[in-house]
């Protein structure tokens, strides 16, 4: 498999003195070690441009060019889903700024670092050109994300440009990670240098450490935790460390802890053990509530909505667990967006990283414990009804989402697959997570549009380590994204994707269809609206259409060999897409739902 990119090379001659503004600029991105810059073209940032391609040689970052503003966004968070690290972003003006919004509120959700880069017409009034100066100015440009961004500047001179993106690196790759944003003025980037700018040695404005937790409240917590006749470690945003990963595993087995996870974000825990509990899915299922409801300590461990899913467990009542909540989050939580979810309990409140939170506790815990295990070997949930394999099937059977996850985790037993993110009704069961790059999770904000942006970014990041990035994302949000597979088909970026086409905005329906049940109205009206499949989009023609390799199946028999075939283009270097045309409708029992959104508008 390729493992560099195919960019472009400029070429060479000219002007390659730091001269201008732009060049400050593009000298920086080097200096901050950004790879690469997706952008949308815009007259707004040309000086920026020229700077990235005839300044630096389009090399480190070099320029990767998106068919619009959401896509470009989607694969930068992406790529830092994989890595930890920001790919830059540059956007035009306020108009392609507008355009990708929505993608940057999905990294704010996810709590990724995406350098976000645009631009505007001149500040200055006299120097804008009569009519499309204007229209492509705001007063504040970054007012219209400041709620979900953890920093903004617009820097009014070259040297001031140094100290605006030293502290967007830093901002976005501190804990809690997030996207920030500098906006250019146009007329700043064409300025001309009238004498020699100093740069700084960048390694001294390193990102700090994540803060420890206090002495006091891991003494706390280790207390409380060795005390527990059924403590439960409520698993949510931690690292991908594998060392990380090592410790947790290392203390719910000391503790024998039951562990439920969380579907939204990445593997956390291996889902295929003992100690796990419930389907790992988007929503907290019957089997998690159980054993919450009967826990007498919780960890938490920067759980996502934790006041919610206690007030799910307690029915709203008085929590009886003590709750150590480890979580860094609070400190980018604002009135603007409420992603904060509701204020949870916390008996003892550990403000730091969740994973430095268990490195510290486990220690007191191994100490006091001696090494000896407080675990008796049983299993603390009913385990995982069994999915069967692919070869029981009926092969000449129209596809559902268990066969597709039979099929993926079978697969994977083949080839050294990271699963990138999954479709909205994917059946958590059939694919386990035995380490942190087994799975990478969900697009953070639930903007439809994200999975093939976040697919390719992913595919990006995976490059050079050997793993394959496999996504599956449902029809509806591959057909509001799919530009970005043109962006991976131009630099042959392996990314394989499989598309669950079951040619509705299915969730929609399943939403409808209780909402007409309580109402005692006509549950066969709920697909007006819903579904695209008069005429039925083409799915493989689409990824055709944008250079892409694309594979269509229908029967069980046809999709074993279509997913071998596609490995086989991605490794070859070349992006690969497989359209699985699944059935209409599946019972929500076979979801194990109990009643909540299954499959999505994906």
């Amino acid at each position: 498999m390729n493992k560099e990119v195919k960019i472009e090379r400029p070429a060479p001659g000219g002007n390659q003195r730091m001269g201008w503004a732009s060049d400050v600029a593009a000298e920086m991105l080097r200096r901050l070690g950004i790879e690469f810059v997706t952008h949308n073209p815009g007259s707004s940032f040309a000086g920026l441009h020229d700077s990235i391609v005839n300044y630096l040689g389009n090399e480190n970052p070099a320029m990767l060019l998106c068919l619009n503003e959401g896509a470009a966004v989607a694969i930068a968070h992406g790529y830092a889903k994989v890595t930890d690290r920001p790919m830059g972003v540059i956007l035009h003006s306020n108009v392609g700024f507008m355009n990708g919004i929505m993608a940057i509120y999905n990294a704010w959700v996810d709590r990724v670092p995406v350098y976000v880069m645009g631009a505007s017409g001149p500040h200055d009034a006299a120097q804008r050109t009569p009519w499309i100066h204007w229209i492509h100015s705001f007063s504040d440009q970054a007012a219209m994300v400041r709620g979900f961004i953890k920093w903004d500047d617009t820097p009014g001179s070259a040297e001031a440009i140094i100290e605006s993106m030293l502290r967007a690196h830093i901002q976005c790759r501190t804990a809690p990670m997030g996207p920030t944003y500098i906006n250019l003025d146009v007329a700043l980037q064409q300025r001309t240098l009238d004498k020699e700018i100093a740069l700084p040695e960048v390694e001294r404005f390193a990102v700090p450490a994540a803060p420890e937790p206090s002495r006091e409240a891991v003494e706390k917590a280790a207390a409380l935790l060795l005390a527990a006749k059924n403590p439960v470690i409520l698993m949510g945003r931690v690292s991908r460390r594998q060392e990380d990963w090592d410790r947790r595993l290392r203390l719910a087995e000391l503790l024998g802890a039951a562990v439920c996870t969380d579907h939204k974000v990445g593997a956390q825990f291996p889902t295929d053990h003992k100690l796990h509990v419930g389907l790992p899915g988007v929503h907290f299922r019957a089997e998690g509530q159980k054993v919450v409801e009967g826990a007498d300590v919780v960890l938490a461990l920067d759980w996502i909505d934790l006041a919610g899913h206690l007030k799910q467990v307690y029915k709203g009542g008085l929590v009886r667990a003590k709750i150590v909540h480890a979580q860094l989050d609070s400190y980018v939580h604002n009135g603007f967006s409420l992603d904060h979810f509701g204020l949870a309990p916390a008996d003892v409140p550990i403000l730091a990283d969740p994973d430095m939170a268990v490195h510290r506790i486990l220690d007191v815990v191994e100490a006091k414990l001696g090494g000896k295990s407080k675990w008796d070997g049983k299993a603390k949930g009913p385990g995982y009804p069994s999915f069967g394999k692919l070869a029981d099937r009926d092969p000449n059977a129209r596809l559902d989402l268990a066969t597709l996850g039979v099929a993926v985790a079978e697969l994977r037993t083949r080839h050294p697959i990271v699963l990138g993110r999954t479709s909205l009704g994917w059946i958590g069961e059939t694919n386990h997570y035995r380490g942190p790059m087994d799975y990478l999770g969900s697009d953070g904000g639930g903007g439809v549009g994200a999975g093939p942006g976040n697919a390719v970014g992913m595919a990006l990041g995976c490059m050079g380590s050997g793993r394959i990035a496999l996504s599956v994302i449902g029809d509806g949000d591959f057909i509001q994204g799919v530009q970005a597979l043109w962006t991976a088909a131009h630099y042959r970026i392996p990314a394989l994707i499989v598309v669950v086409d079951n040619r509705s905005h299915l969730n929609d329906e399943l939403i409808g269809e209780r909402i007409a049940k309580v109402r005692s109205r006509n549950v066969d009206n709920v697909w007006i609206g819903q579904r695209f499949d008069d005429p039925p989009l083409d799915i493989v023609a689409l990824a055709k259409g944008q250079g892409v390799e694309a594979i269509g199946v229908t029967t069980v028999k046809e999709l074993a060999p279509a997913l071998e075939r596609a490995v086989g283009i991605v490794k070859s270097g070349t992006p690969c897409l497989v359209n699985a045309l699944c059935v209409e409708r599946v019972s929500s029992t076979s979801f194990a739902t109990e009643g909540v959104e299954t499959a999505g508008r994906r």
